[in-house]
This record gives C-alpha cells, structure tokens and sequence, in this order.
C-alpha cells in the first residue's frame, strides 16, 4: 500500500524506503507490477526533475559565457565591418581552435568523475581535477604559438592581409583567455559531475555584468578597440575561475570530493593523458568542423561581405548550441553517474528523454530563427547588405539549429559512457572525409558559394547523428554497467601504489 501511495504521489517520487530519486528511478523502470503506461508517466517525472535541475542551470552557464564572446564581438562589429570581421575571424578562426580542444580534453574529467560520483568513490574526484589541470596547462603551452603566429596562419591559408592583421592583435589579447580555460574546464566538470551547477551560473552572470560595463570603457572610452575587447574578455574568464574555485573551498558539498592539493596529481598522467586526447579529438573534430567553414568562407570572391554574414549567423547557432551543450552536459552527468551507480535501464531511460527534450527545443527556436530572418541581422550590425545575406542564408541556419539539437546531446552520452574514440571516428569520416570535401565541391567547382560549402557541412552533419543515434540505439546498457565499474577499478589501482609508499594503506 506505501509503494502505490508513493506511485500517485509526484511529491513523494525522489524518496522511496530511503532510497535517492536516481535508485527509484531504477526500480519504477524494473517494476513488473505497473502498468507500462504507469511506468512511462512515473518514470518521466523522476528523470524530467533531475534533467532540469541539471541542464537549466547549465544552460545558462553555457549561454552567459557564450554571451561575453559574443558581446565582444558586437561591440567590436560597431567599430566598423573591417573590425567584424577580423574579431568574428579571430575568435572563430583561433580561439574556437583552443576551446574545442581544451574543453574536449576536460571532457575526461567528465567521465571519470561522473562515474566515481555515481559508485560513491568521492575522493577520486578532486584528484581527476589537478589530473586534468595540470594536463591541459601542459597543453596550453605549445598552443599558445598558435596564438603568437595567428598573423601568418591566416595569411598561409588564404585570408586577406588587412583582416588577418587586425584578427592577430585581437588574438594576442586573447592569450590569458587561454591559460583561464586549463583551470576552468576541469573545476566546470568537478562541479558538474556533483550536480554542482547553479552557483556557476551566478558567477557567470555577475561577471558577465562586468564584461559589459569594461567593455564599453575599453573599447569606446579608452580607445583601445579590437585589443581592448579580447584583453577584457580575457580578464573576465579569469573573474569565473577565481569566483569558482573559491567557492569549492568554502562550500561544504564538496567536502568529501575536495581535500585539498595533492602531488598523486602528477600519478597516472599518461593514462589520463590517453584519456583526455581521445576526449579532445572528438570535441575538437565537432568545433572545428564549423570552424572550416567560416576559414572556407574567407577564400570565397568579397570575403567582408561572407564572414560579416556567416558570423551572424554562427552567432545565433552559437547561442543554440549553448543550449545543447548545457543537455549535453546534462546527459553526460546523468548517464555516467547512473552507470557508475550500476543502473543500466535509468541510464538508457535519461538518453531518450534528454534527446527528446533537446530537439524539441531546437525545433522551436529554428521557426523563431526563420520567422525573424529579415532583421536578425541587425543585433550584430547596422549593414543592409549583411542583412540581406544573412536572410538568404537563414534557411541553412534552420536545419543546423535542429541537427545540433540531437548531436550535441549524443556526444554527451558519448562521454558518459567513455565511447570518445570510437566518436572521434565516426567524426573523421563524416565530417572530413565527406562533409568539407563535398562543401568545397558545391561552394568552389559548382559556384554555389557559401551555400554549397553550408550543404555540404550539413550533410556531413546528419551523417553524424543517424550513426549516432543507431549507436546509442544498439547499446547494451548492462555491459556499460560493467565497462564503468572496470574502468573505476583500473583507476584505483593507479592511486593505491602511491599512497601503500605513503603509509596511508
């Protein structure tokens, strides 16, 4: 009679005989007495709760953050077209390359925290964080010659001189951003790993109060323009992983996850290493995919007029892909600690609901998108004639909007499970092998121009998400269980030696 009052009562669903929401959730999905429609309605409630609870905060997380690179820009855009182009070409061109490729490495952080946190081992997690700081500040090093030489990159592949120079000194602002993200990414997927995300999305949007008030100091008051911009948003990451870490030492819910420095960081790197270069090509094939374009755009006949348009509308998929990034990272967490805590149907159960959320979001905001095609443009500049190529492009934007409604939220399910190598070839071969050369076909040899090379790219795309998705749909979840506690195993064993020498044992 208790079970059956708990099953009609939505306020009694995330405690059942002592057991958290997540166990529960296990056992209404395994219960053979309910009904399946009893199950479903029951089963959707406990999984929607704790998949907002999650993903909203990190939405917003997600967006704020997007919202300083993209404010950066458009204080930057009204400065001149020139002065577009060169920060969209910038930040797209150079700094996109770090971030896909620090925050995939953190990616492993993601993982192994996820499921170290599902199967109760929380000390572990602090120790995958200075893991992972120290490797992606090892990594950050040779990167920043990327940053140092970003001039004669651009120019190698082809951009003009006037906007490669311009993008180079709004680069070089951006070095500090960079050292910022090896700190950032890791304490992001500690926290997240937790559940921990609401109180990053207070630092973000204070900070991002701050970003715009110097902002508009540095770039119109003090004169400082381009460089003014990117030594800002510089300074603003740093204000996040300041604010962030503090609240790690001070906030008591992460007592038993954060016990302070400890050389065992500098244990076990290689095998971390491993780890996070298989997160990291993943992550990094899917930014950089993107990235191409706008790159490709710019050997296109009047390269002002097609990077000041794609970047409009890079912008808009940015902000949406923020969106999807926060259910990724939503699903990351739920499908990793459910397998870590040996829950095989709960972890099945989050990936439909997370992906049905998602696209359903997707597909709302690509009709707002569509419907508002003539004056979007104007956010970002006051050009009539980027207006009218960013309305003809508005169609591509739409089917993107939607794809990357399901994809994004599939890599994270991806990272859950550990399955990054395997997506890093899957994303090899749709997004290079057949997305960019077909592109290049269309944009080039048949005169189709940035449509041809957007086409293509979403083919490309689509490929990548039905493979996917027939991936996610043929996994045995029990055997992830296993894969999850073996995984576990391994990594304890590379901490054990240490602490026998220590006397801790």
């Amino acid at each position: 009679m208790e079970q059956a009052e708990n099953e009609n009562n939505p306020n009694s669903l995330t405690m059942v005989h002592g057991a958290s929401s997540e166990s529960y959730l296990e056992n209404v999905l395994s219960e053979p007495s309910l009904s399946g429609l009893k199950r479903l309605r029951i089963a959707s409630w406990i999984e929607l709760r704790l998949l907002l609870r999650l993903a909203a905060p990190a939405i917003m997380v997600y967006l704020i953050n997007n919202s300083m690179s993209i404010s950066t820009r458009i204080f930057s855009g009204h400065l001149g077209n020139l002065e577009f182009a060169a920060v969209s070409l910038g930040n797209q061109g150079i700094q996109l390359f770090a971030y896909g490729l620090l925050l995939g490495m953190g990616s492993a952080v993601e993982t192994l925290c996820g499921q170290a946190f599902g199967a109760g081992r929380y000390d572990m997690l602090g120790l995958y964080l200075q893991r992972a700081t120290v490797v992606l500040f090892f990594f950050a090093l040779p990167i920043t010659l990327v940053y140092i030489f970003s001039k004669q990159i651009l120019i190698f592949i082809g951009e003009s001189e006037d906007v490669a120079s311009l993008a180079a000194v709004f680069v070089y602002g951006l070095i500090p951003q960079l050292f910022a993200y090896t700190i950032n990414f890791p304490i992001q997927k500690f926290l997240q790993a937790q559940s921990i995300v609401a109180p990053s999305a207070y630092i973000s949007l204070a900070t991002l109060g701050v970003h715009l008030l110097l902002s508009w100091v540095a770039v119109y008051k003090i004169g400082l323009r381009v460089l003014g911009a990117s030594l800002v948003l510089s300074l603003s990451w740093w204000i996040i992983v300041s604010a962030q870490f503090l609240y790690i030492l001070w906030t008591p819910k992460c007592k038993s996850t954060w016990t302070g420095f400890s050389w065992e960081a500098f244990t076990g790197l290689w095998e971390f290493v491993k780890l996070s270069i298989a997160s990291a090509v993943m992550l990094c094939l899917e930014t950089w995919y993107f990235q191409v374009l706008v790159l490709v755009a710019g050997l296109l006949e009047n390269p002002e007029l097609a990077l000041d348009a794609l970047s409009v509308c890079m912008s808009i998929n940015g902000l949406l892909f923020m969106v999807s990034v926060g259910f990724n990272a939503a699903a990351s967490v739920r499908v990793s600690n459910e397998l870590g805590a040996g829950n095989p149907k709960s972890a099945a159960f989050s990936v439909v609901v997370v992906n049905l959320v998602s696209f359903i979001v997707a597909v709302v905001v690509a009709i707002i998108v569509l419907s508002q095609r003539h004056v979007i443009s104007y956010i970002f500049t006051d050009g009539e004639i980027v207006a009218n190529a960013v309305s003809d492009l508005c169609p591509f934007l739409a089917v993107t909007l939607i794809l990357n409604g399901v994809q994004p939220v599939l890599s994270g399910v991806a990272v859950g499970c550990g399955w990054q190598a395997f997506v890093a070839y899957v994303n090899i071969g749709c997004y290079y092998i057949v997305g960019v050369p077909i592109g290049c076909l269309l944009g080039f040899k048949f005169n189709l121009g940035i449509k041809g090379i957007w086409s293509g790219m979403i083919g490309g795309t689509m490929m990548q998400t039905i493979i996917l998705l027939w991936a996610t749909f043929r996994t045995d979840w029990k055997k992830e269980v296993e894969k999850a506690r073996k995984r576990l195993e391994k990594w304890e064993e590379i901490k054990e030696p240490l602490l026998k020498e220590k006397g801790l044992k």
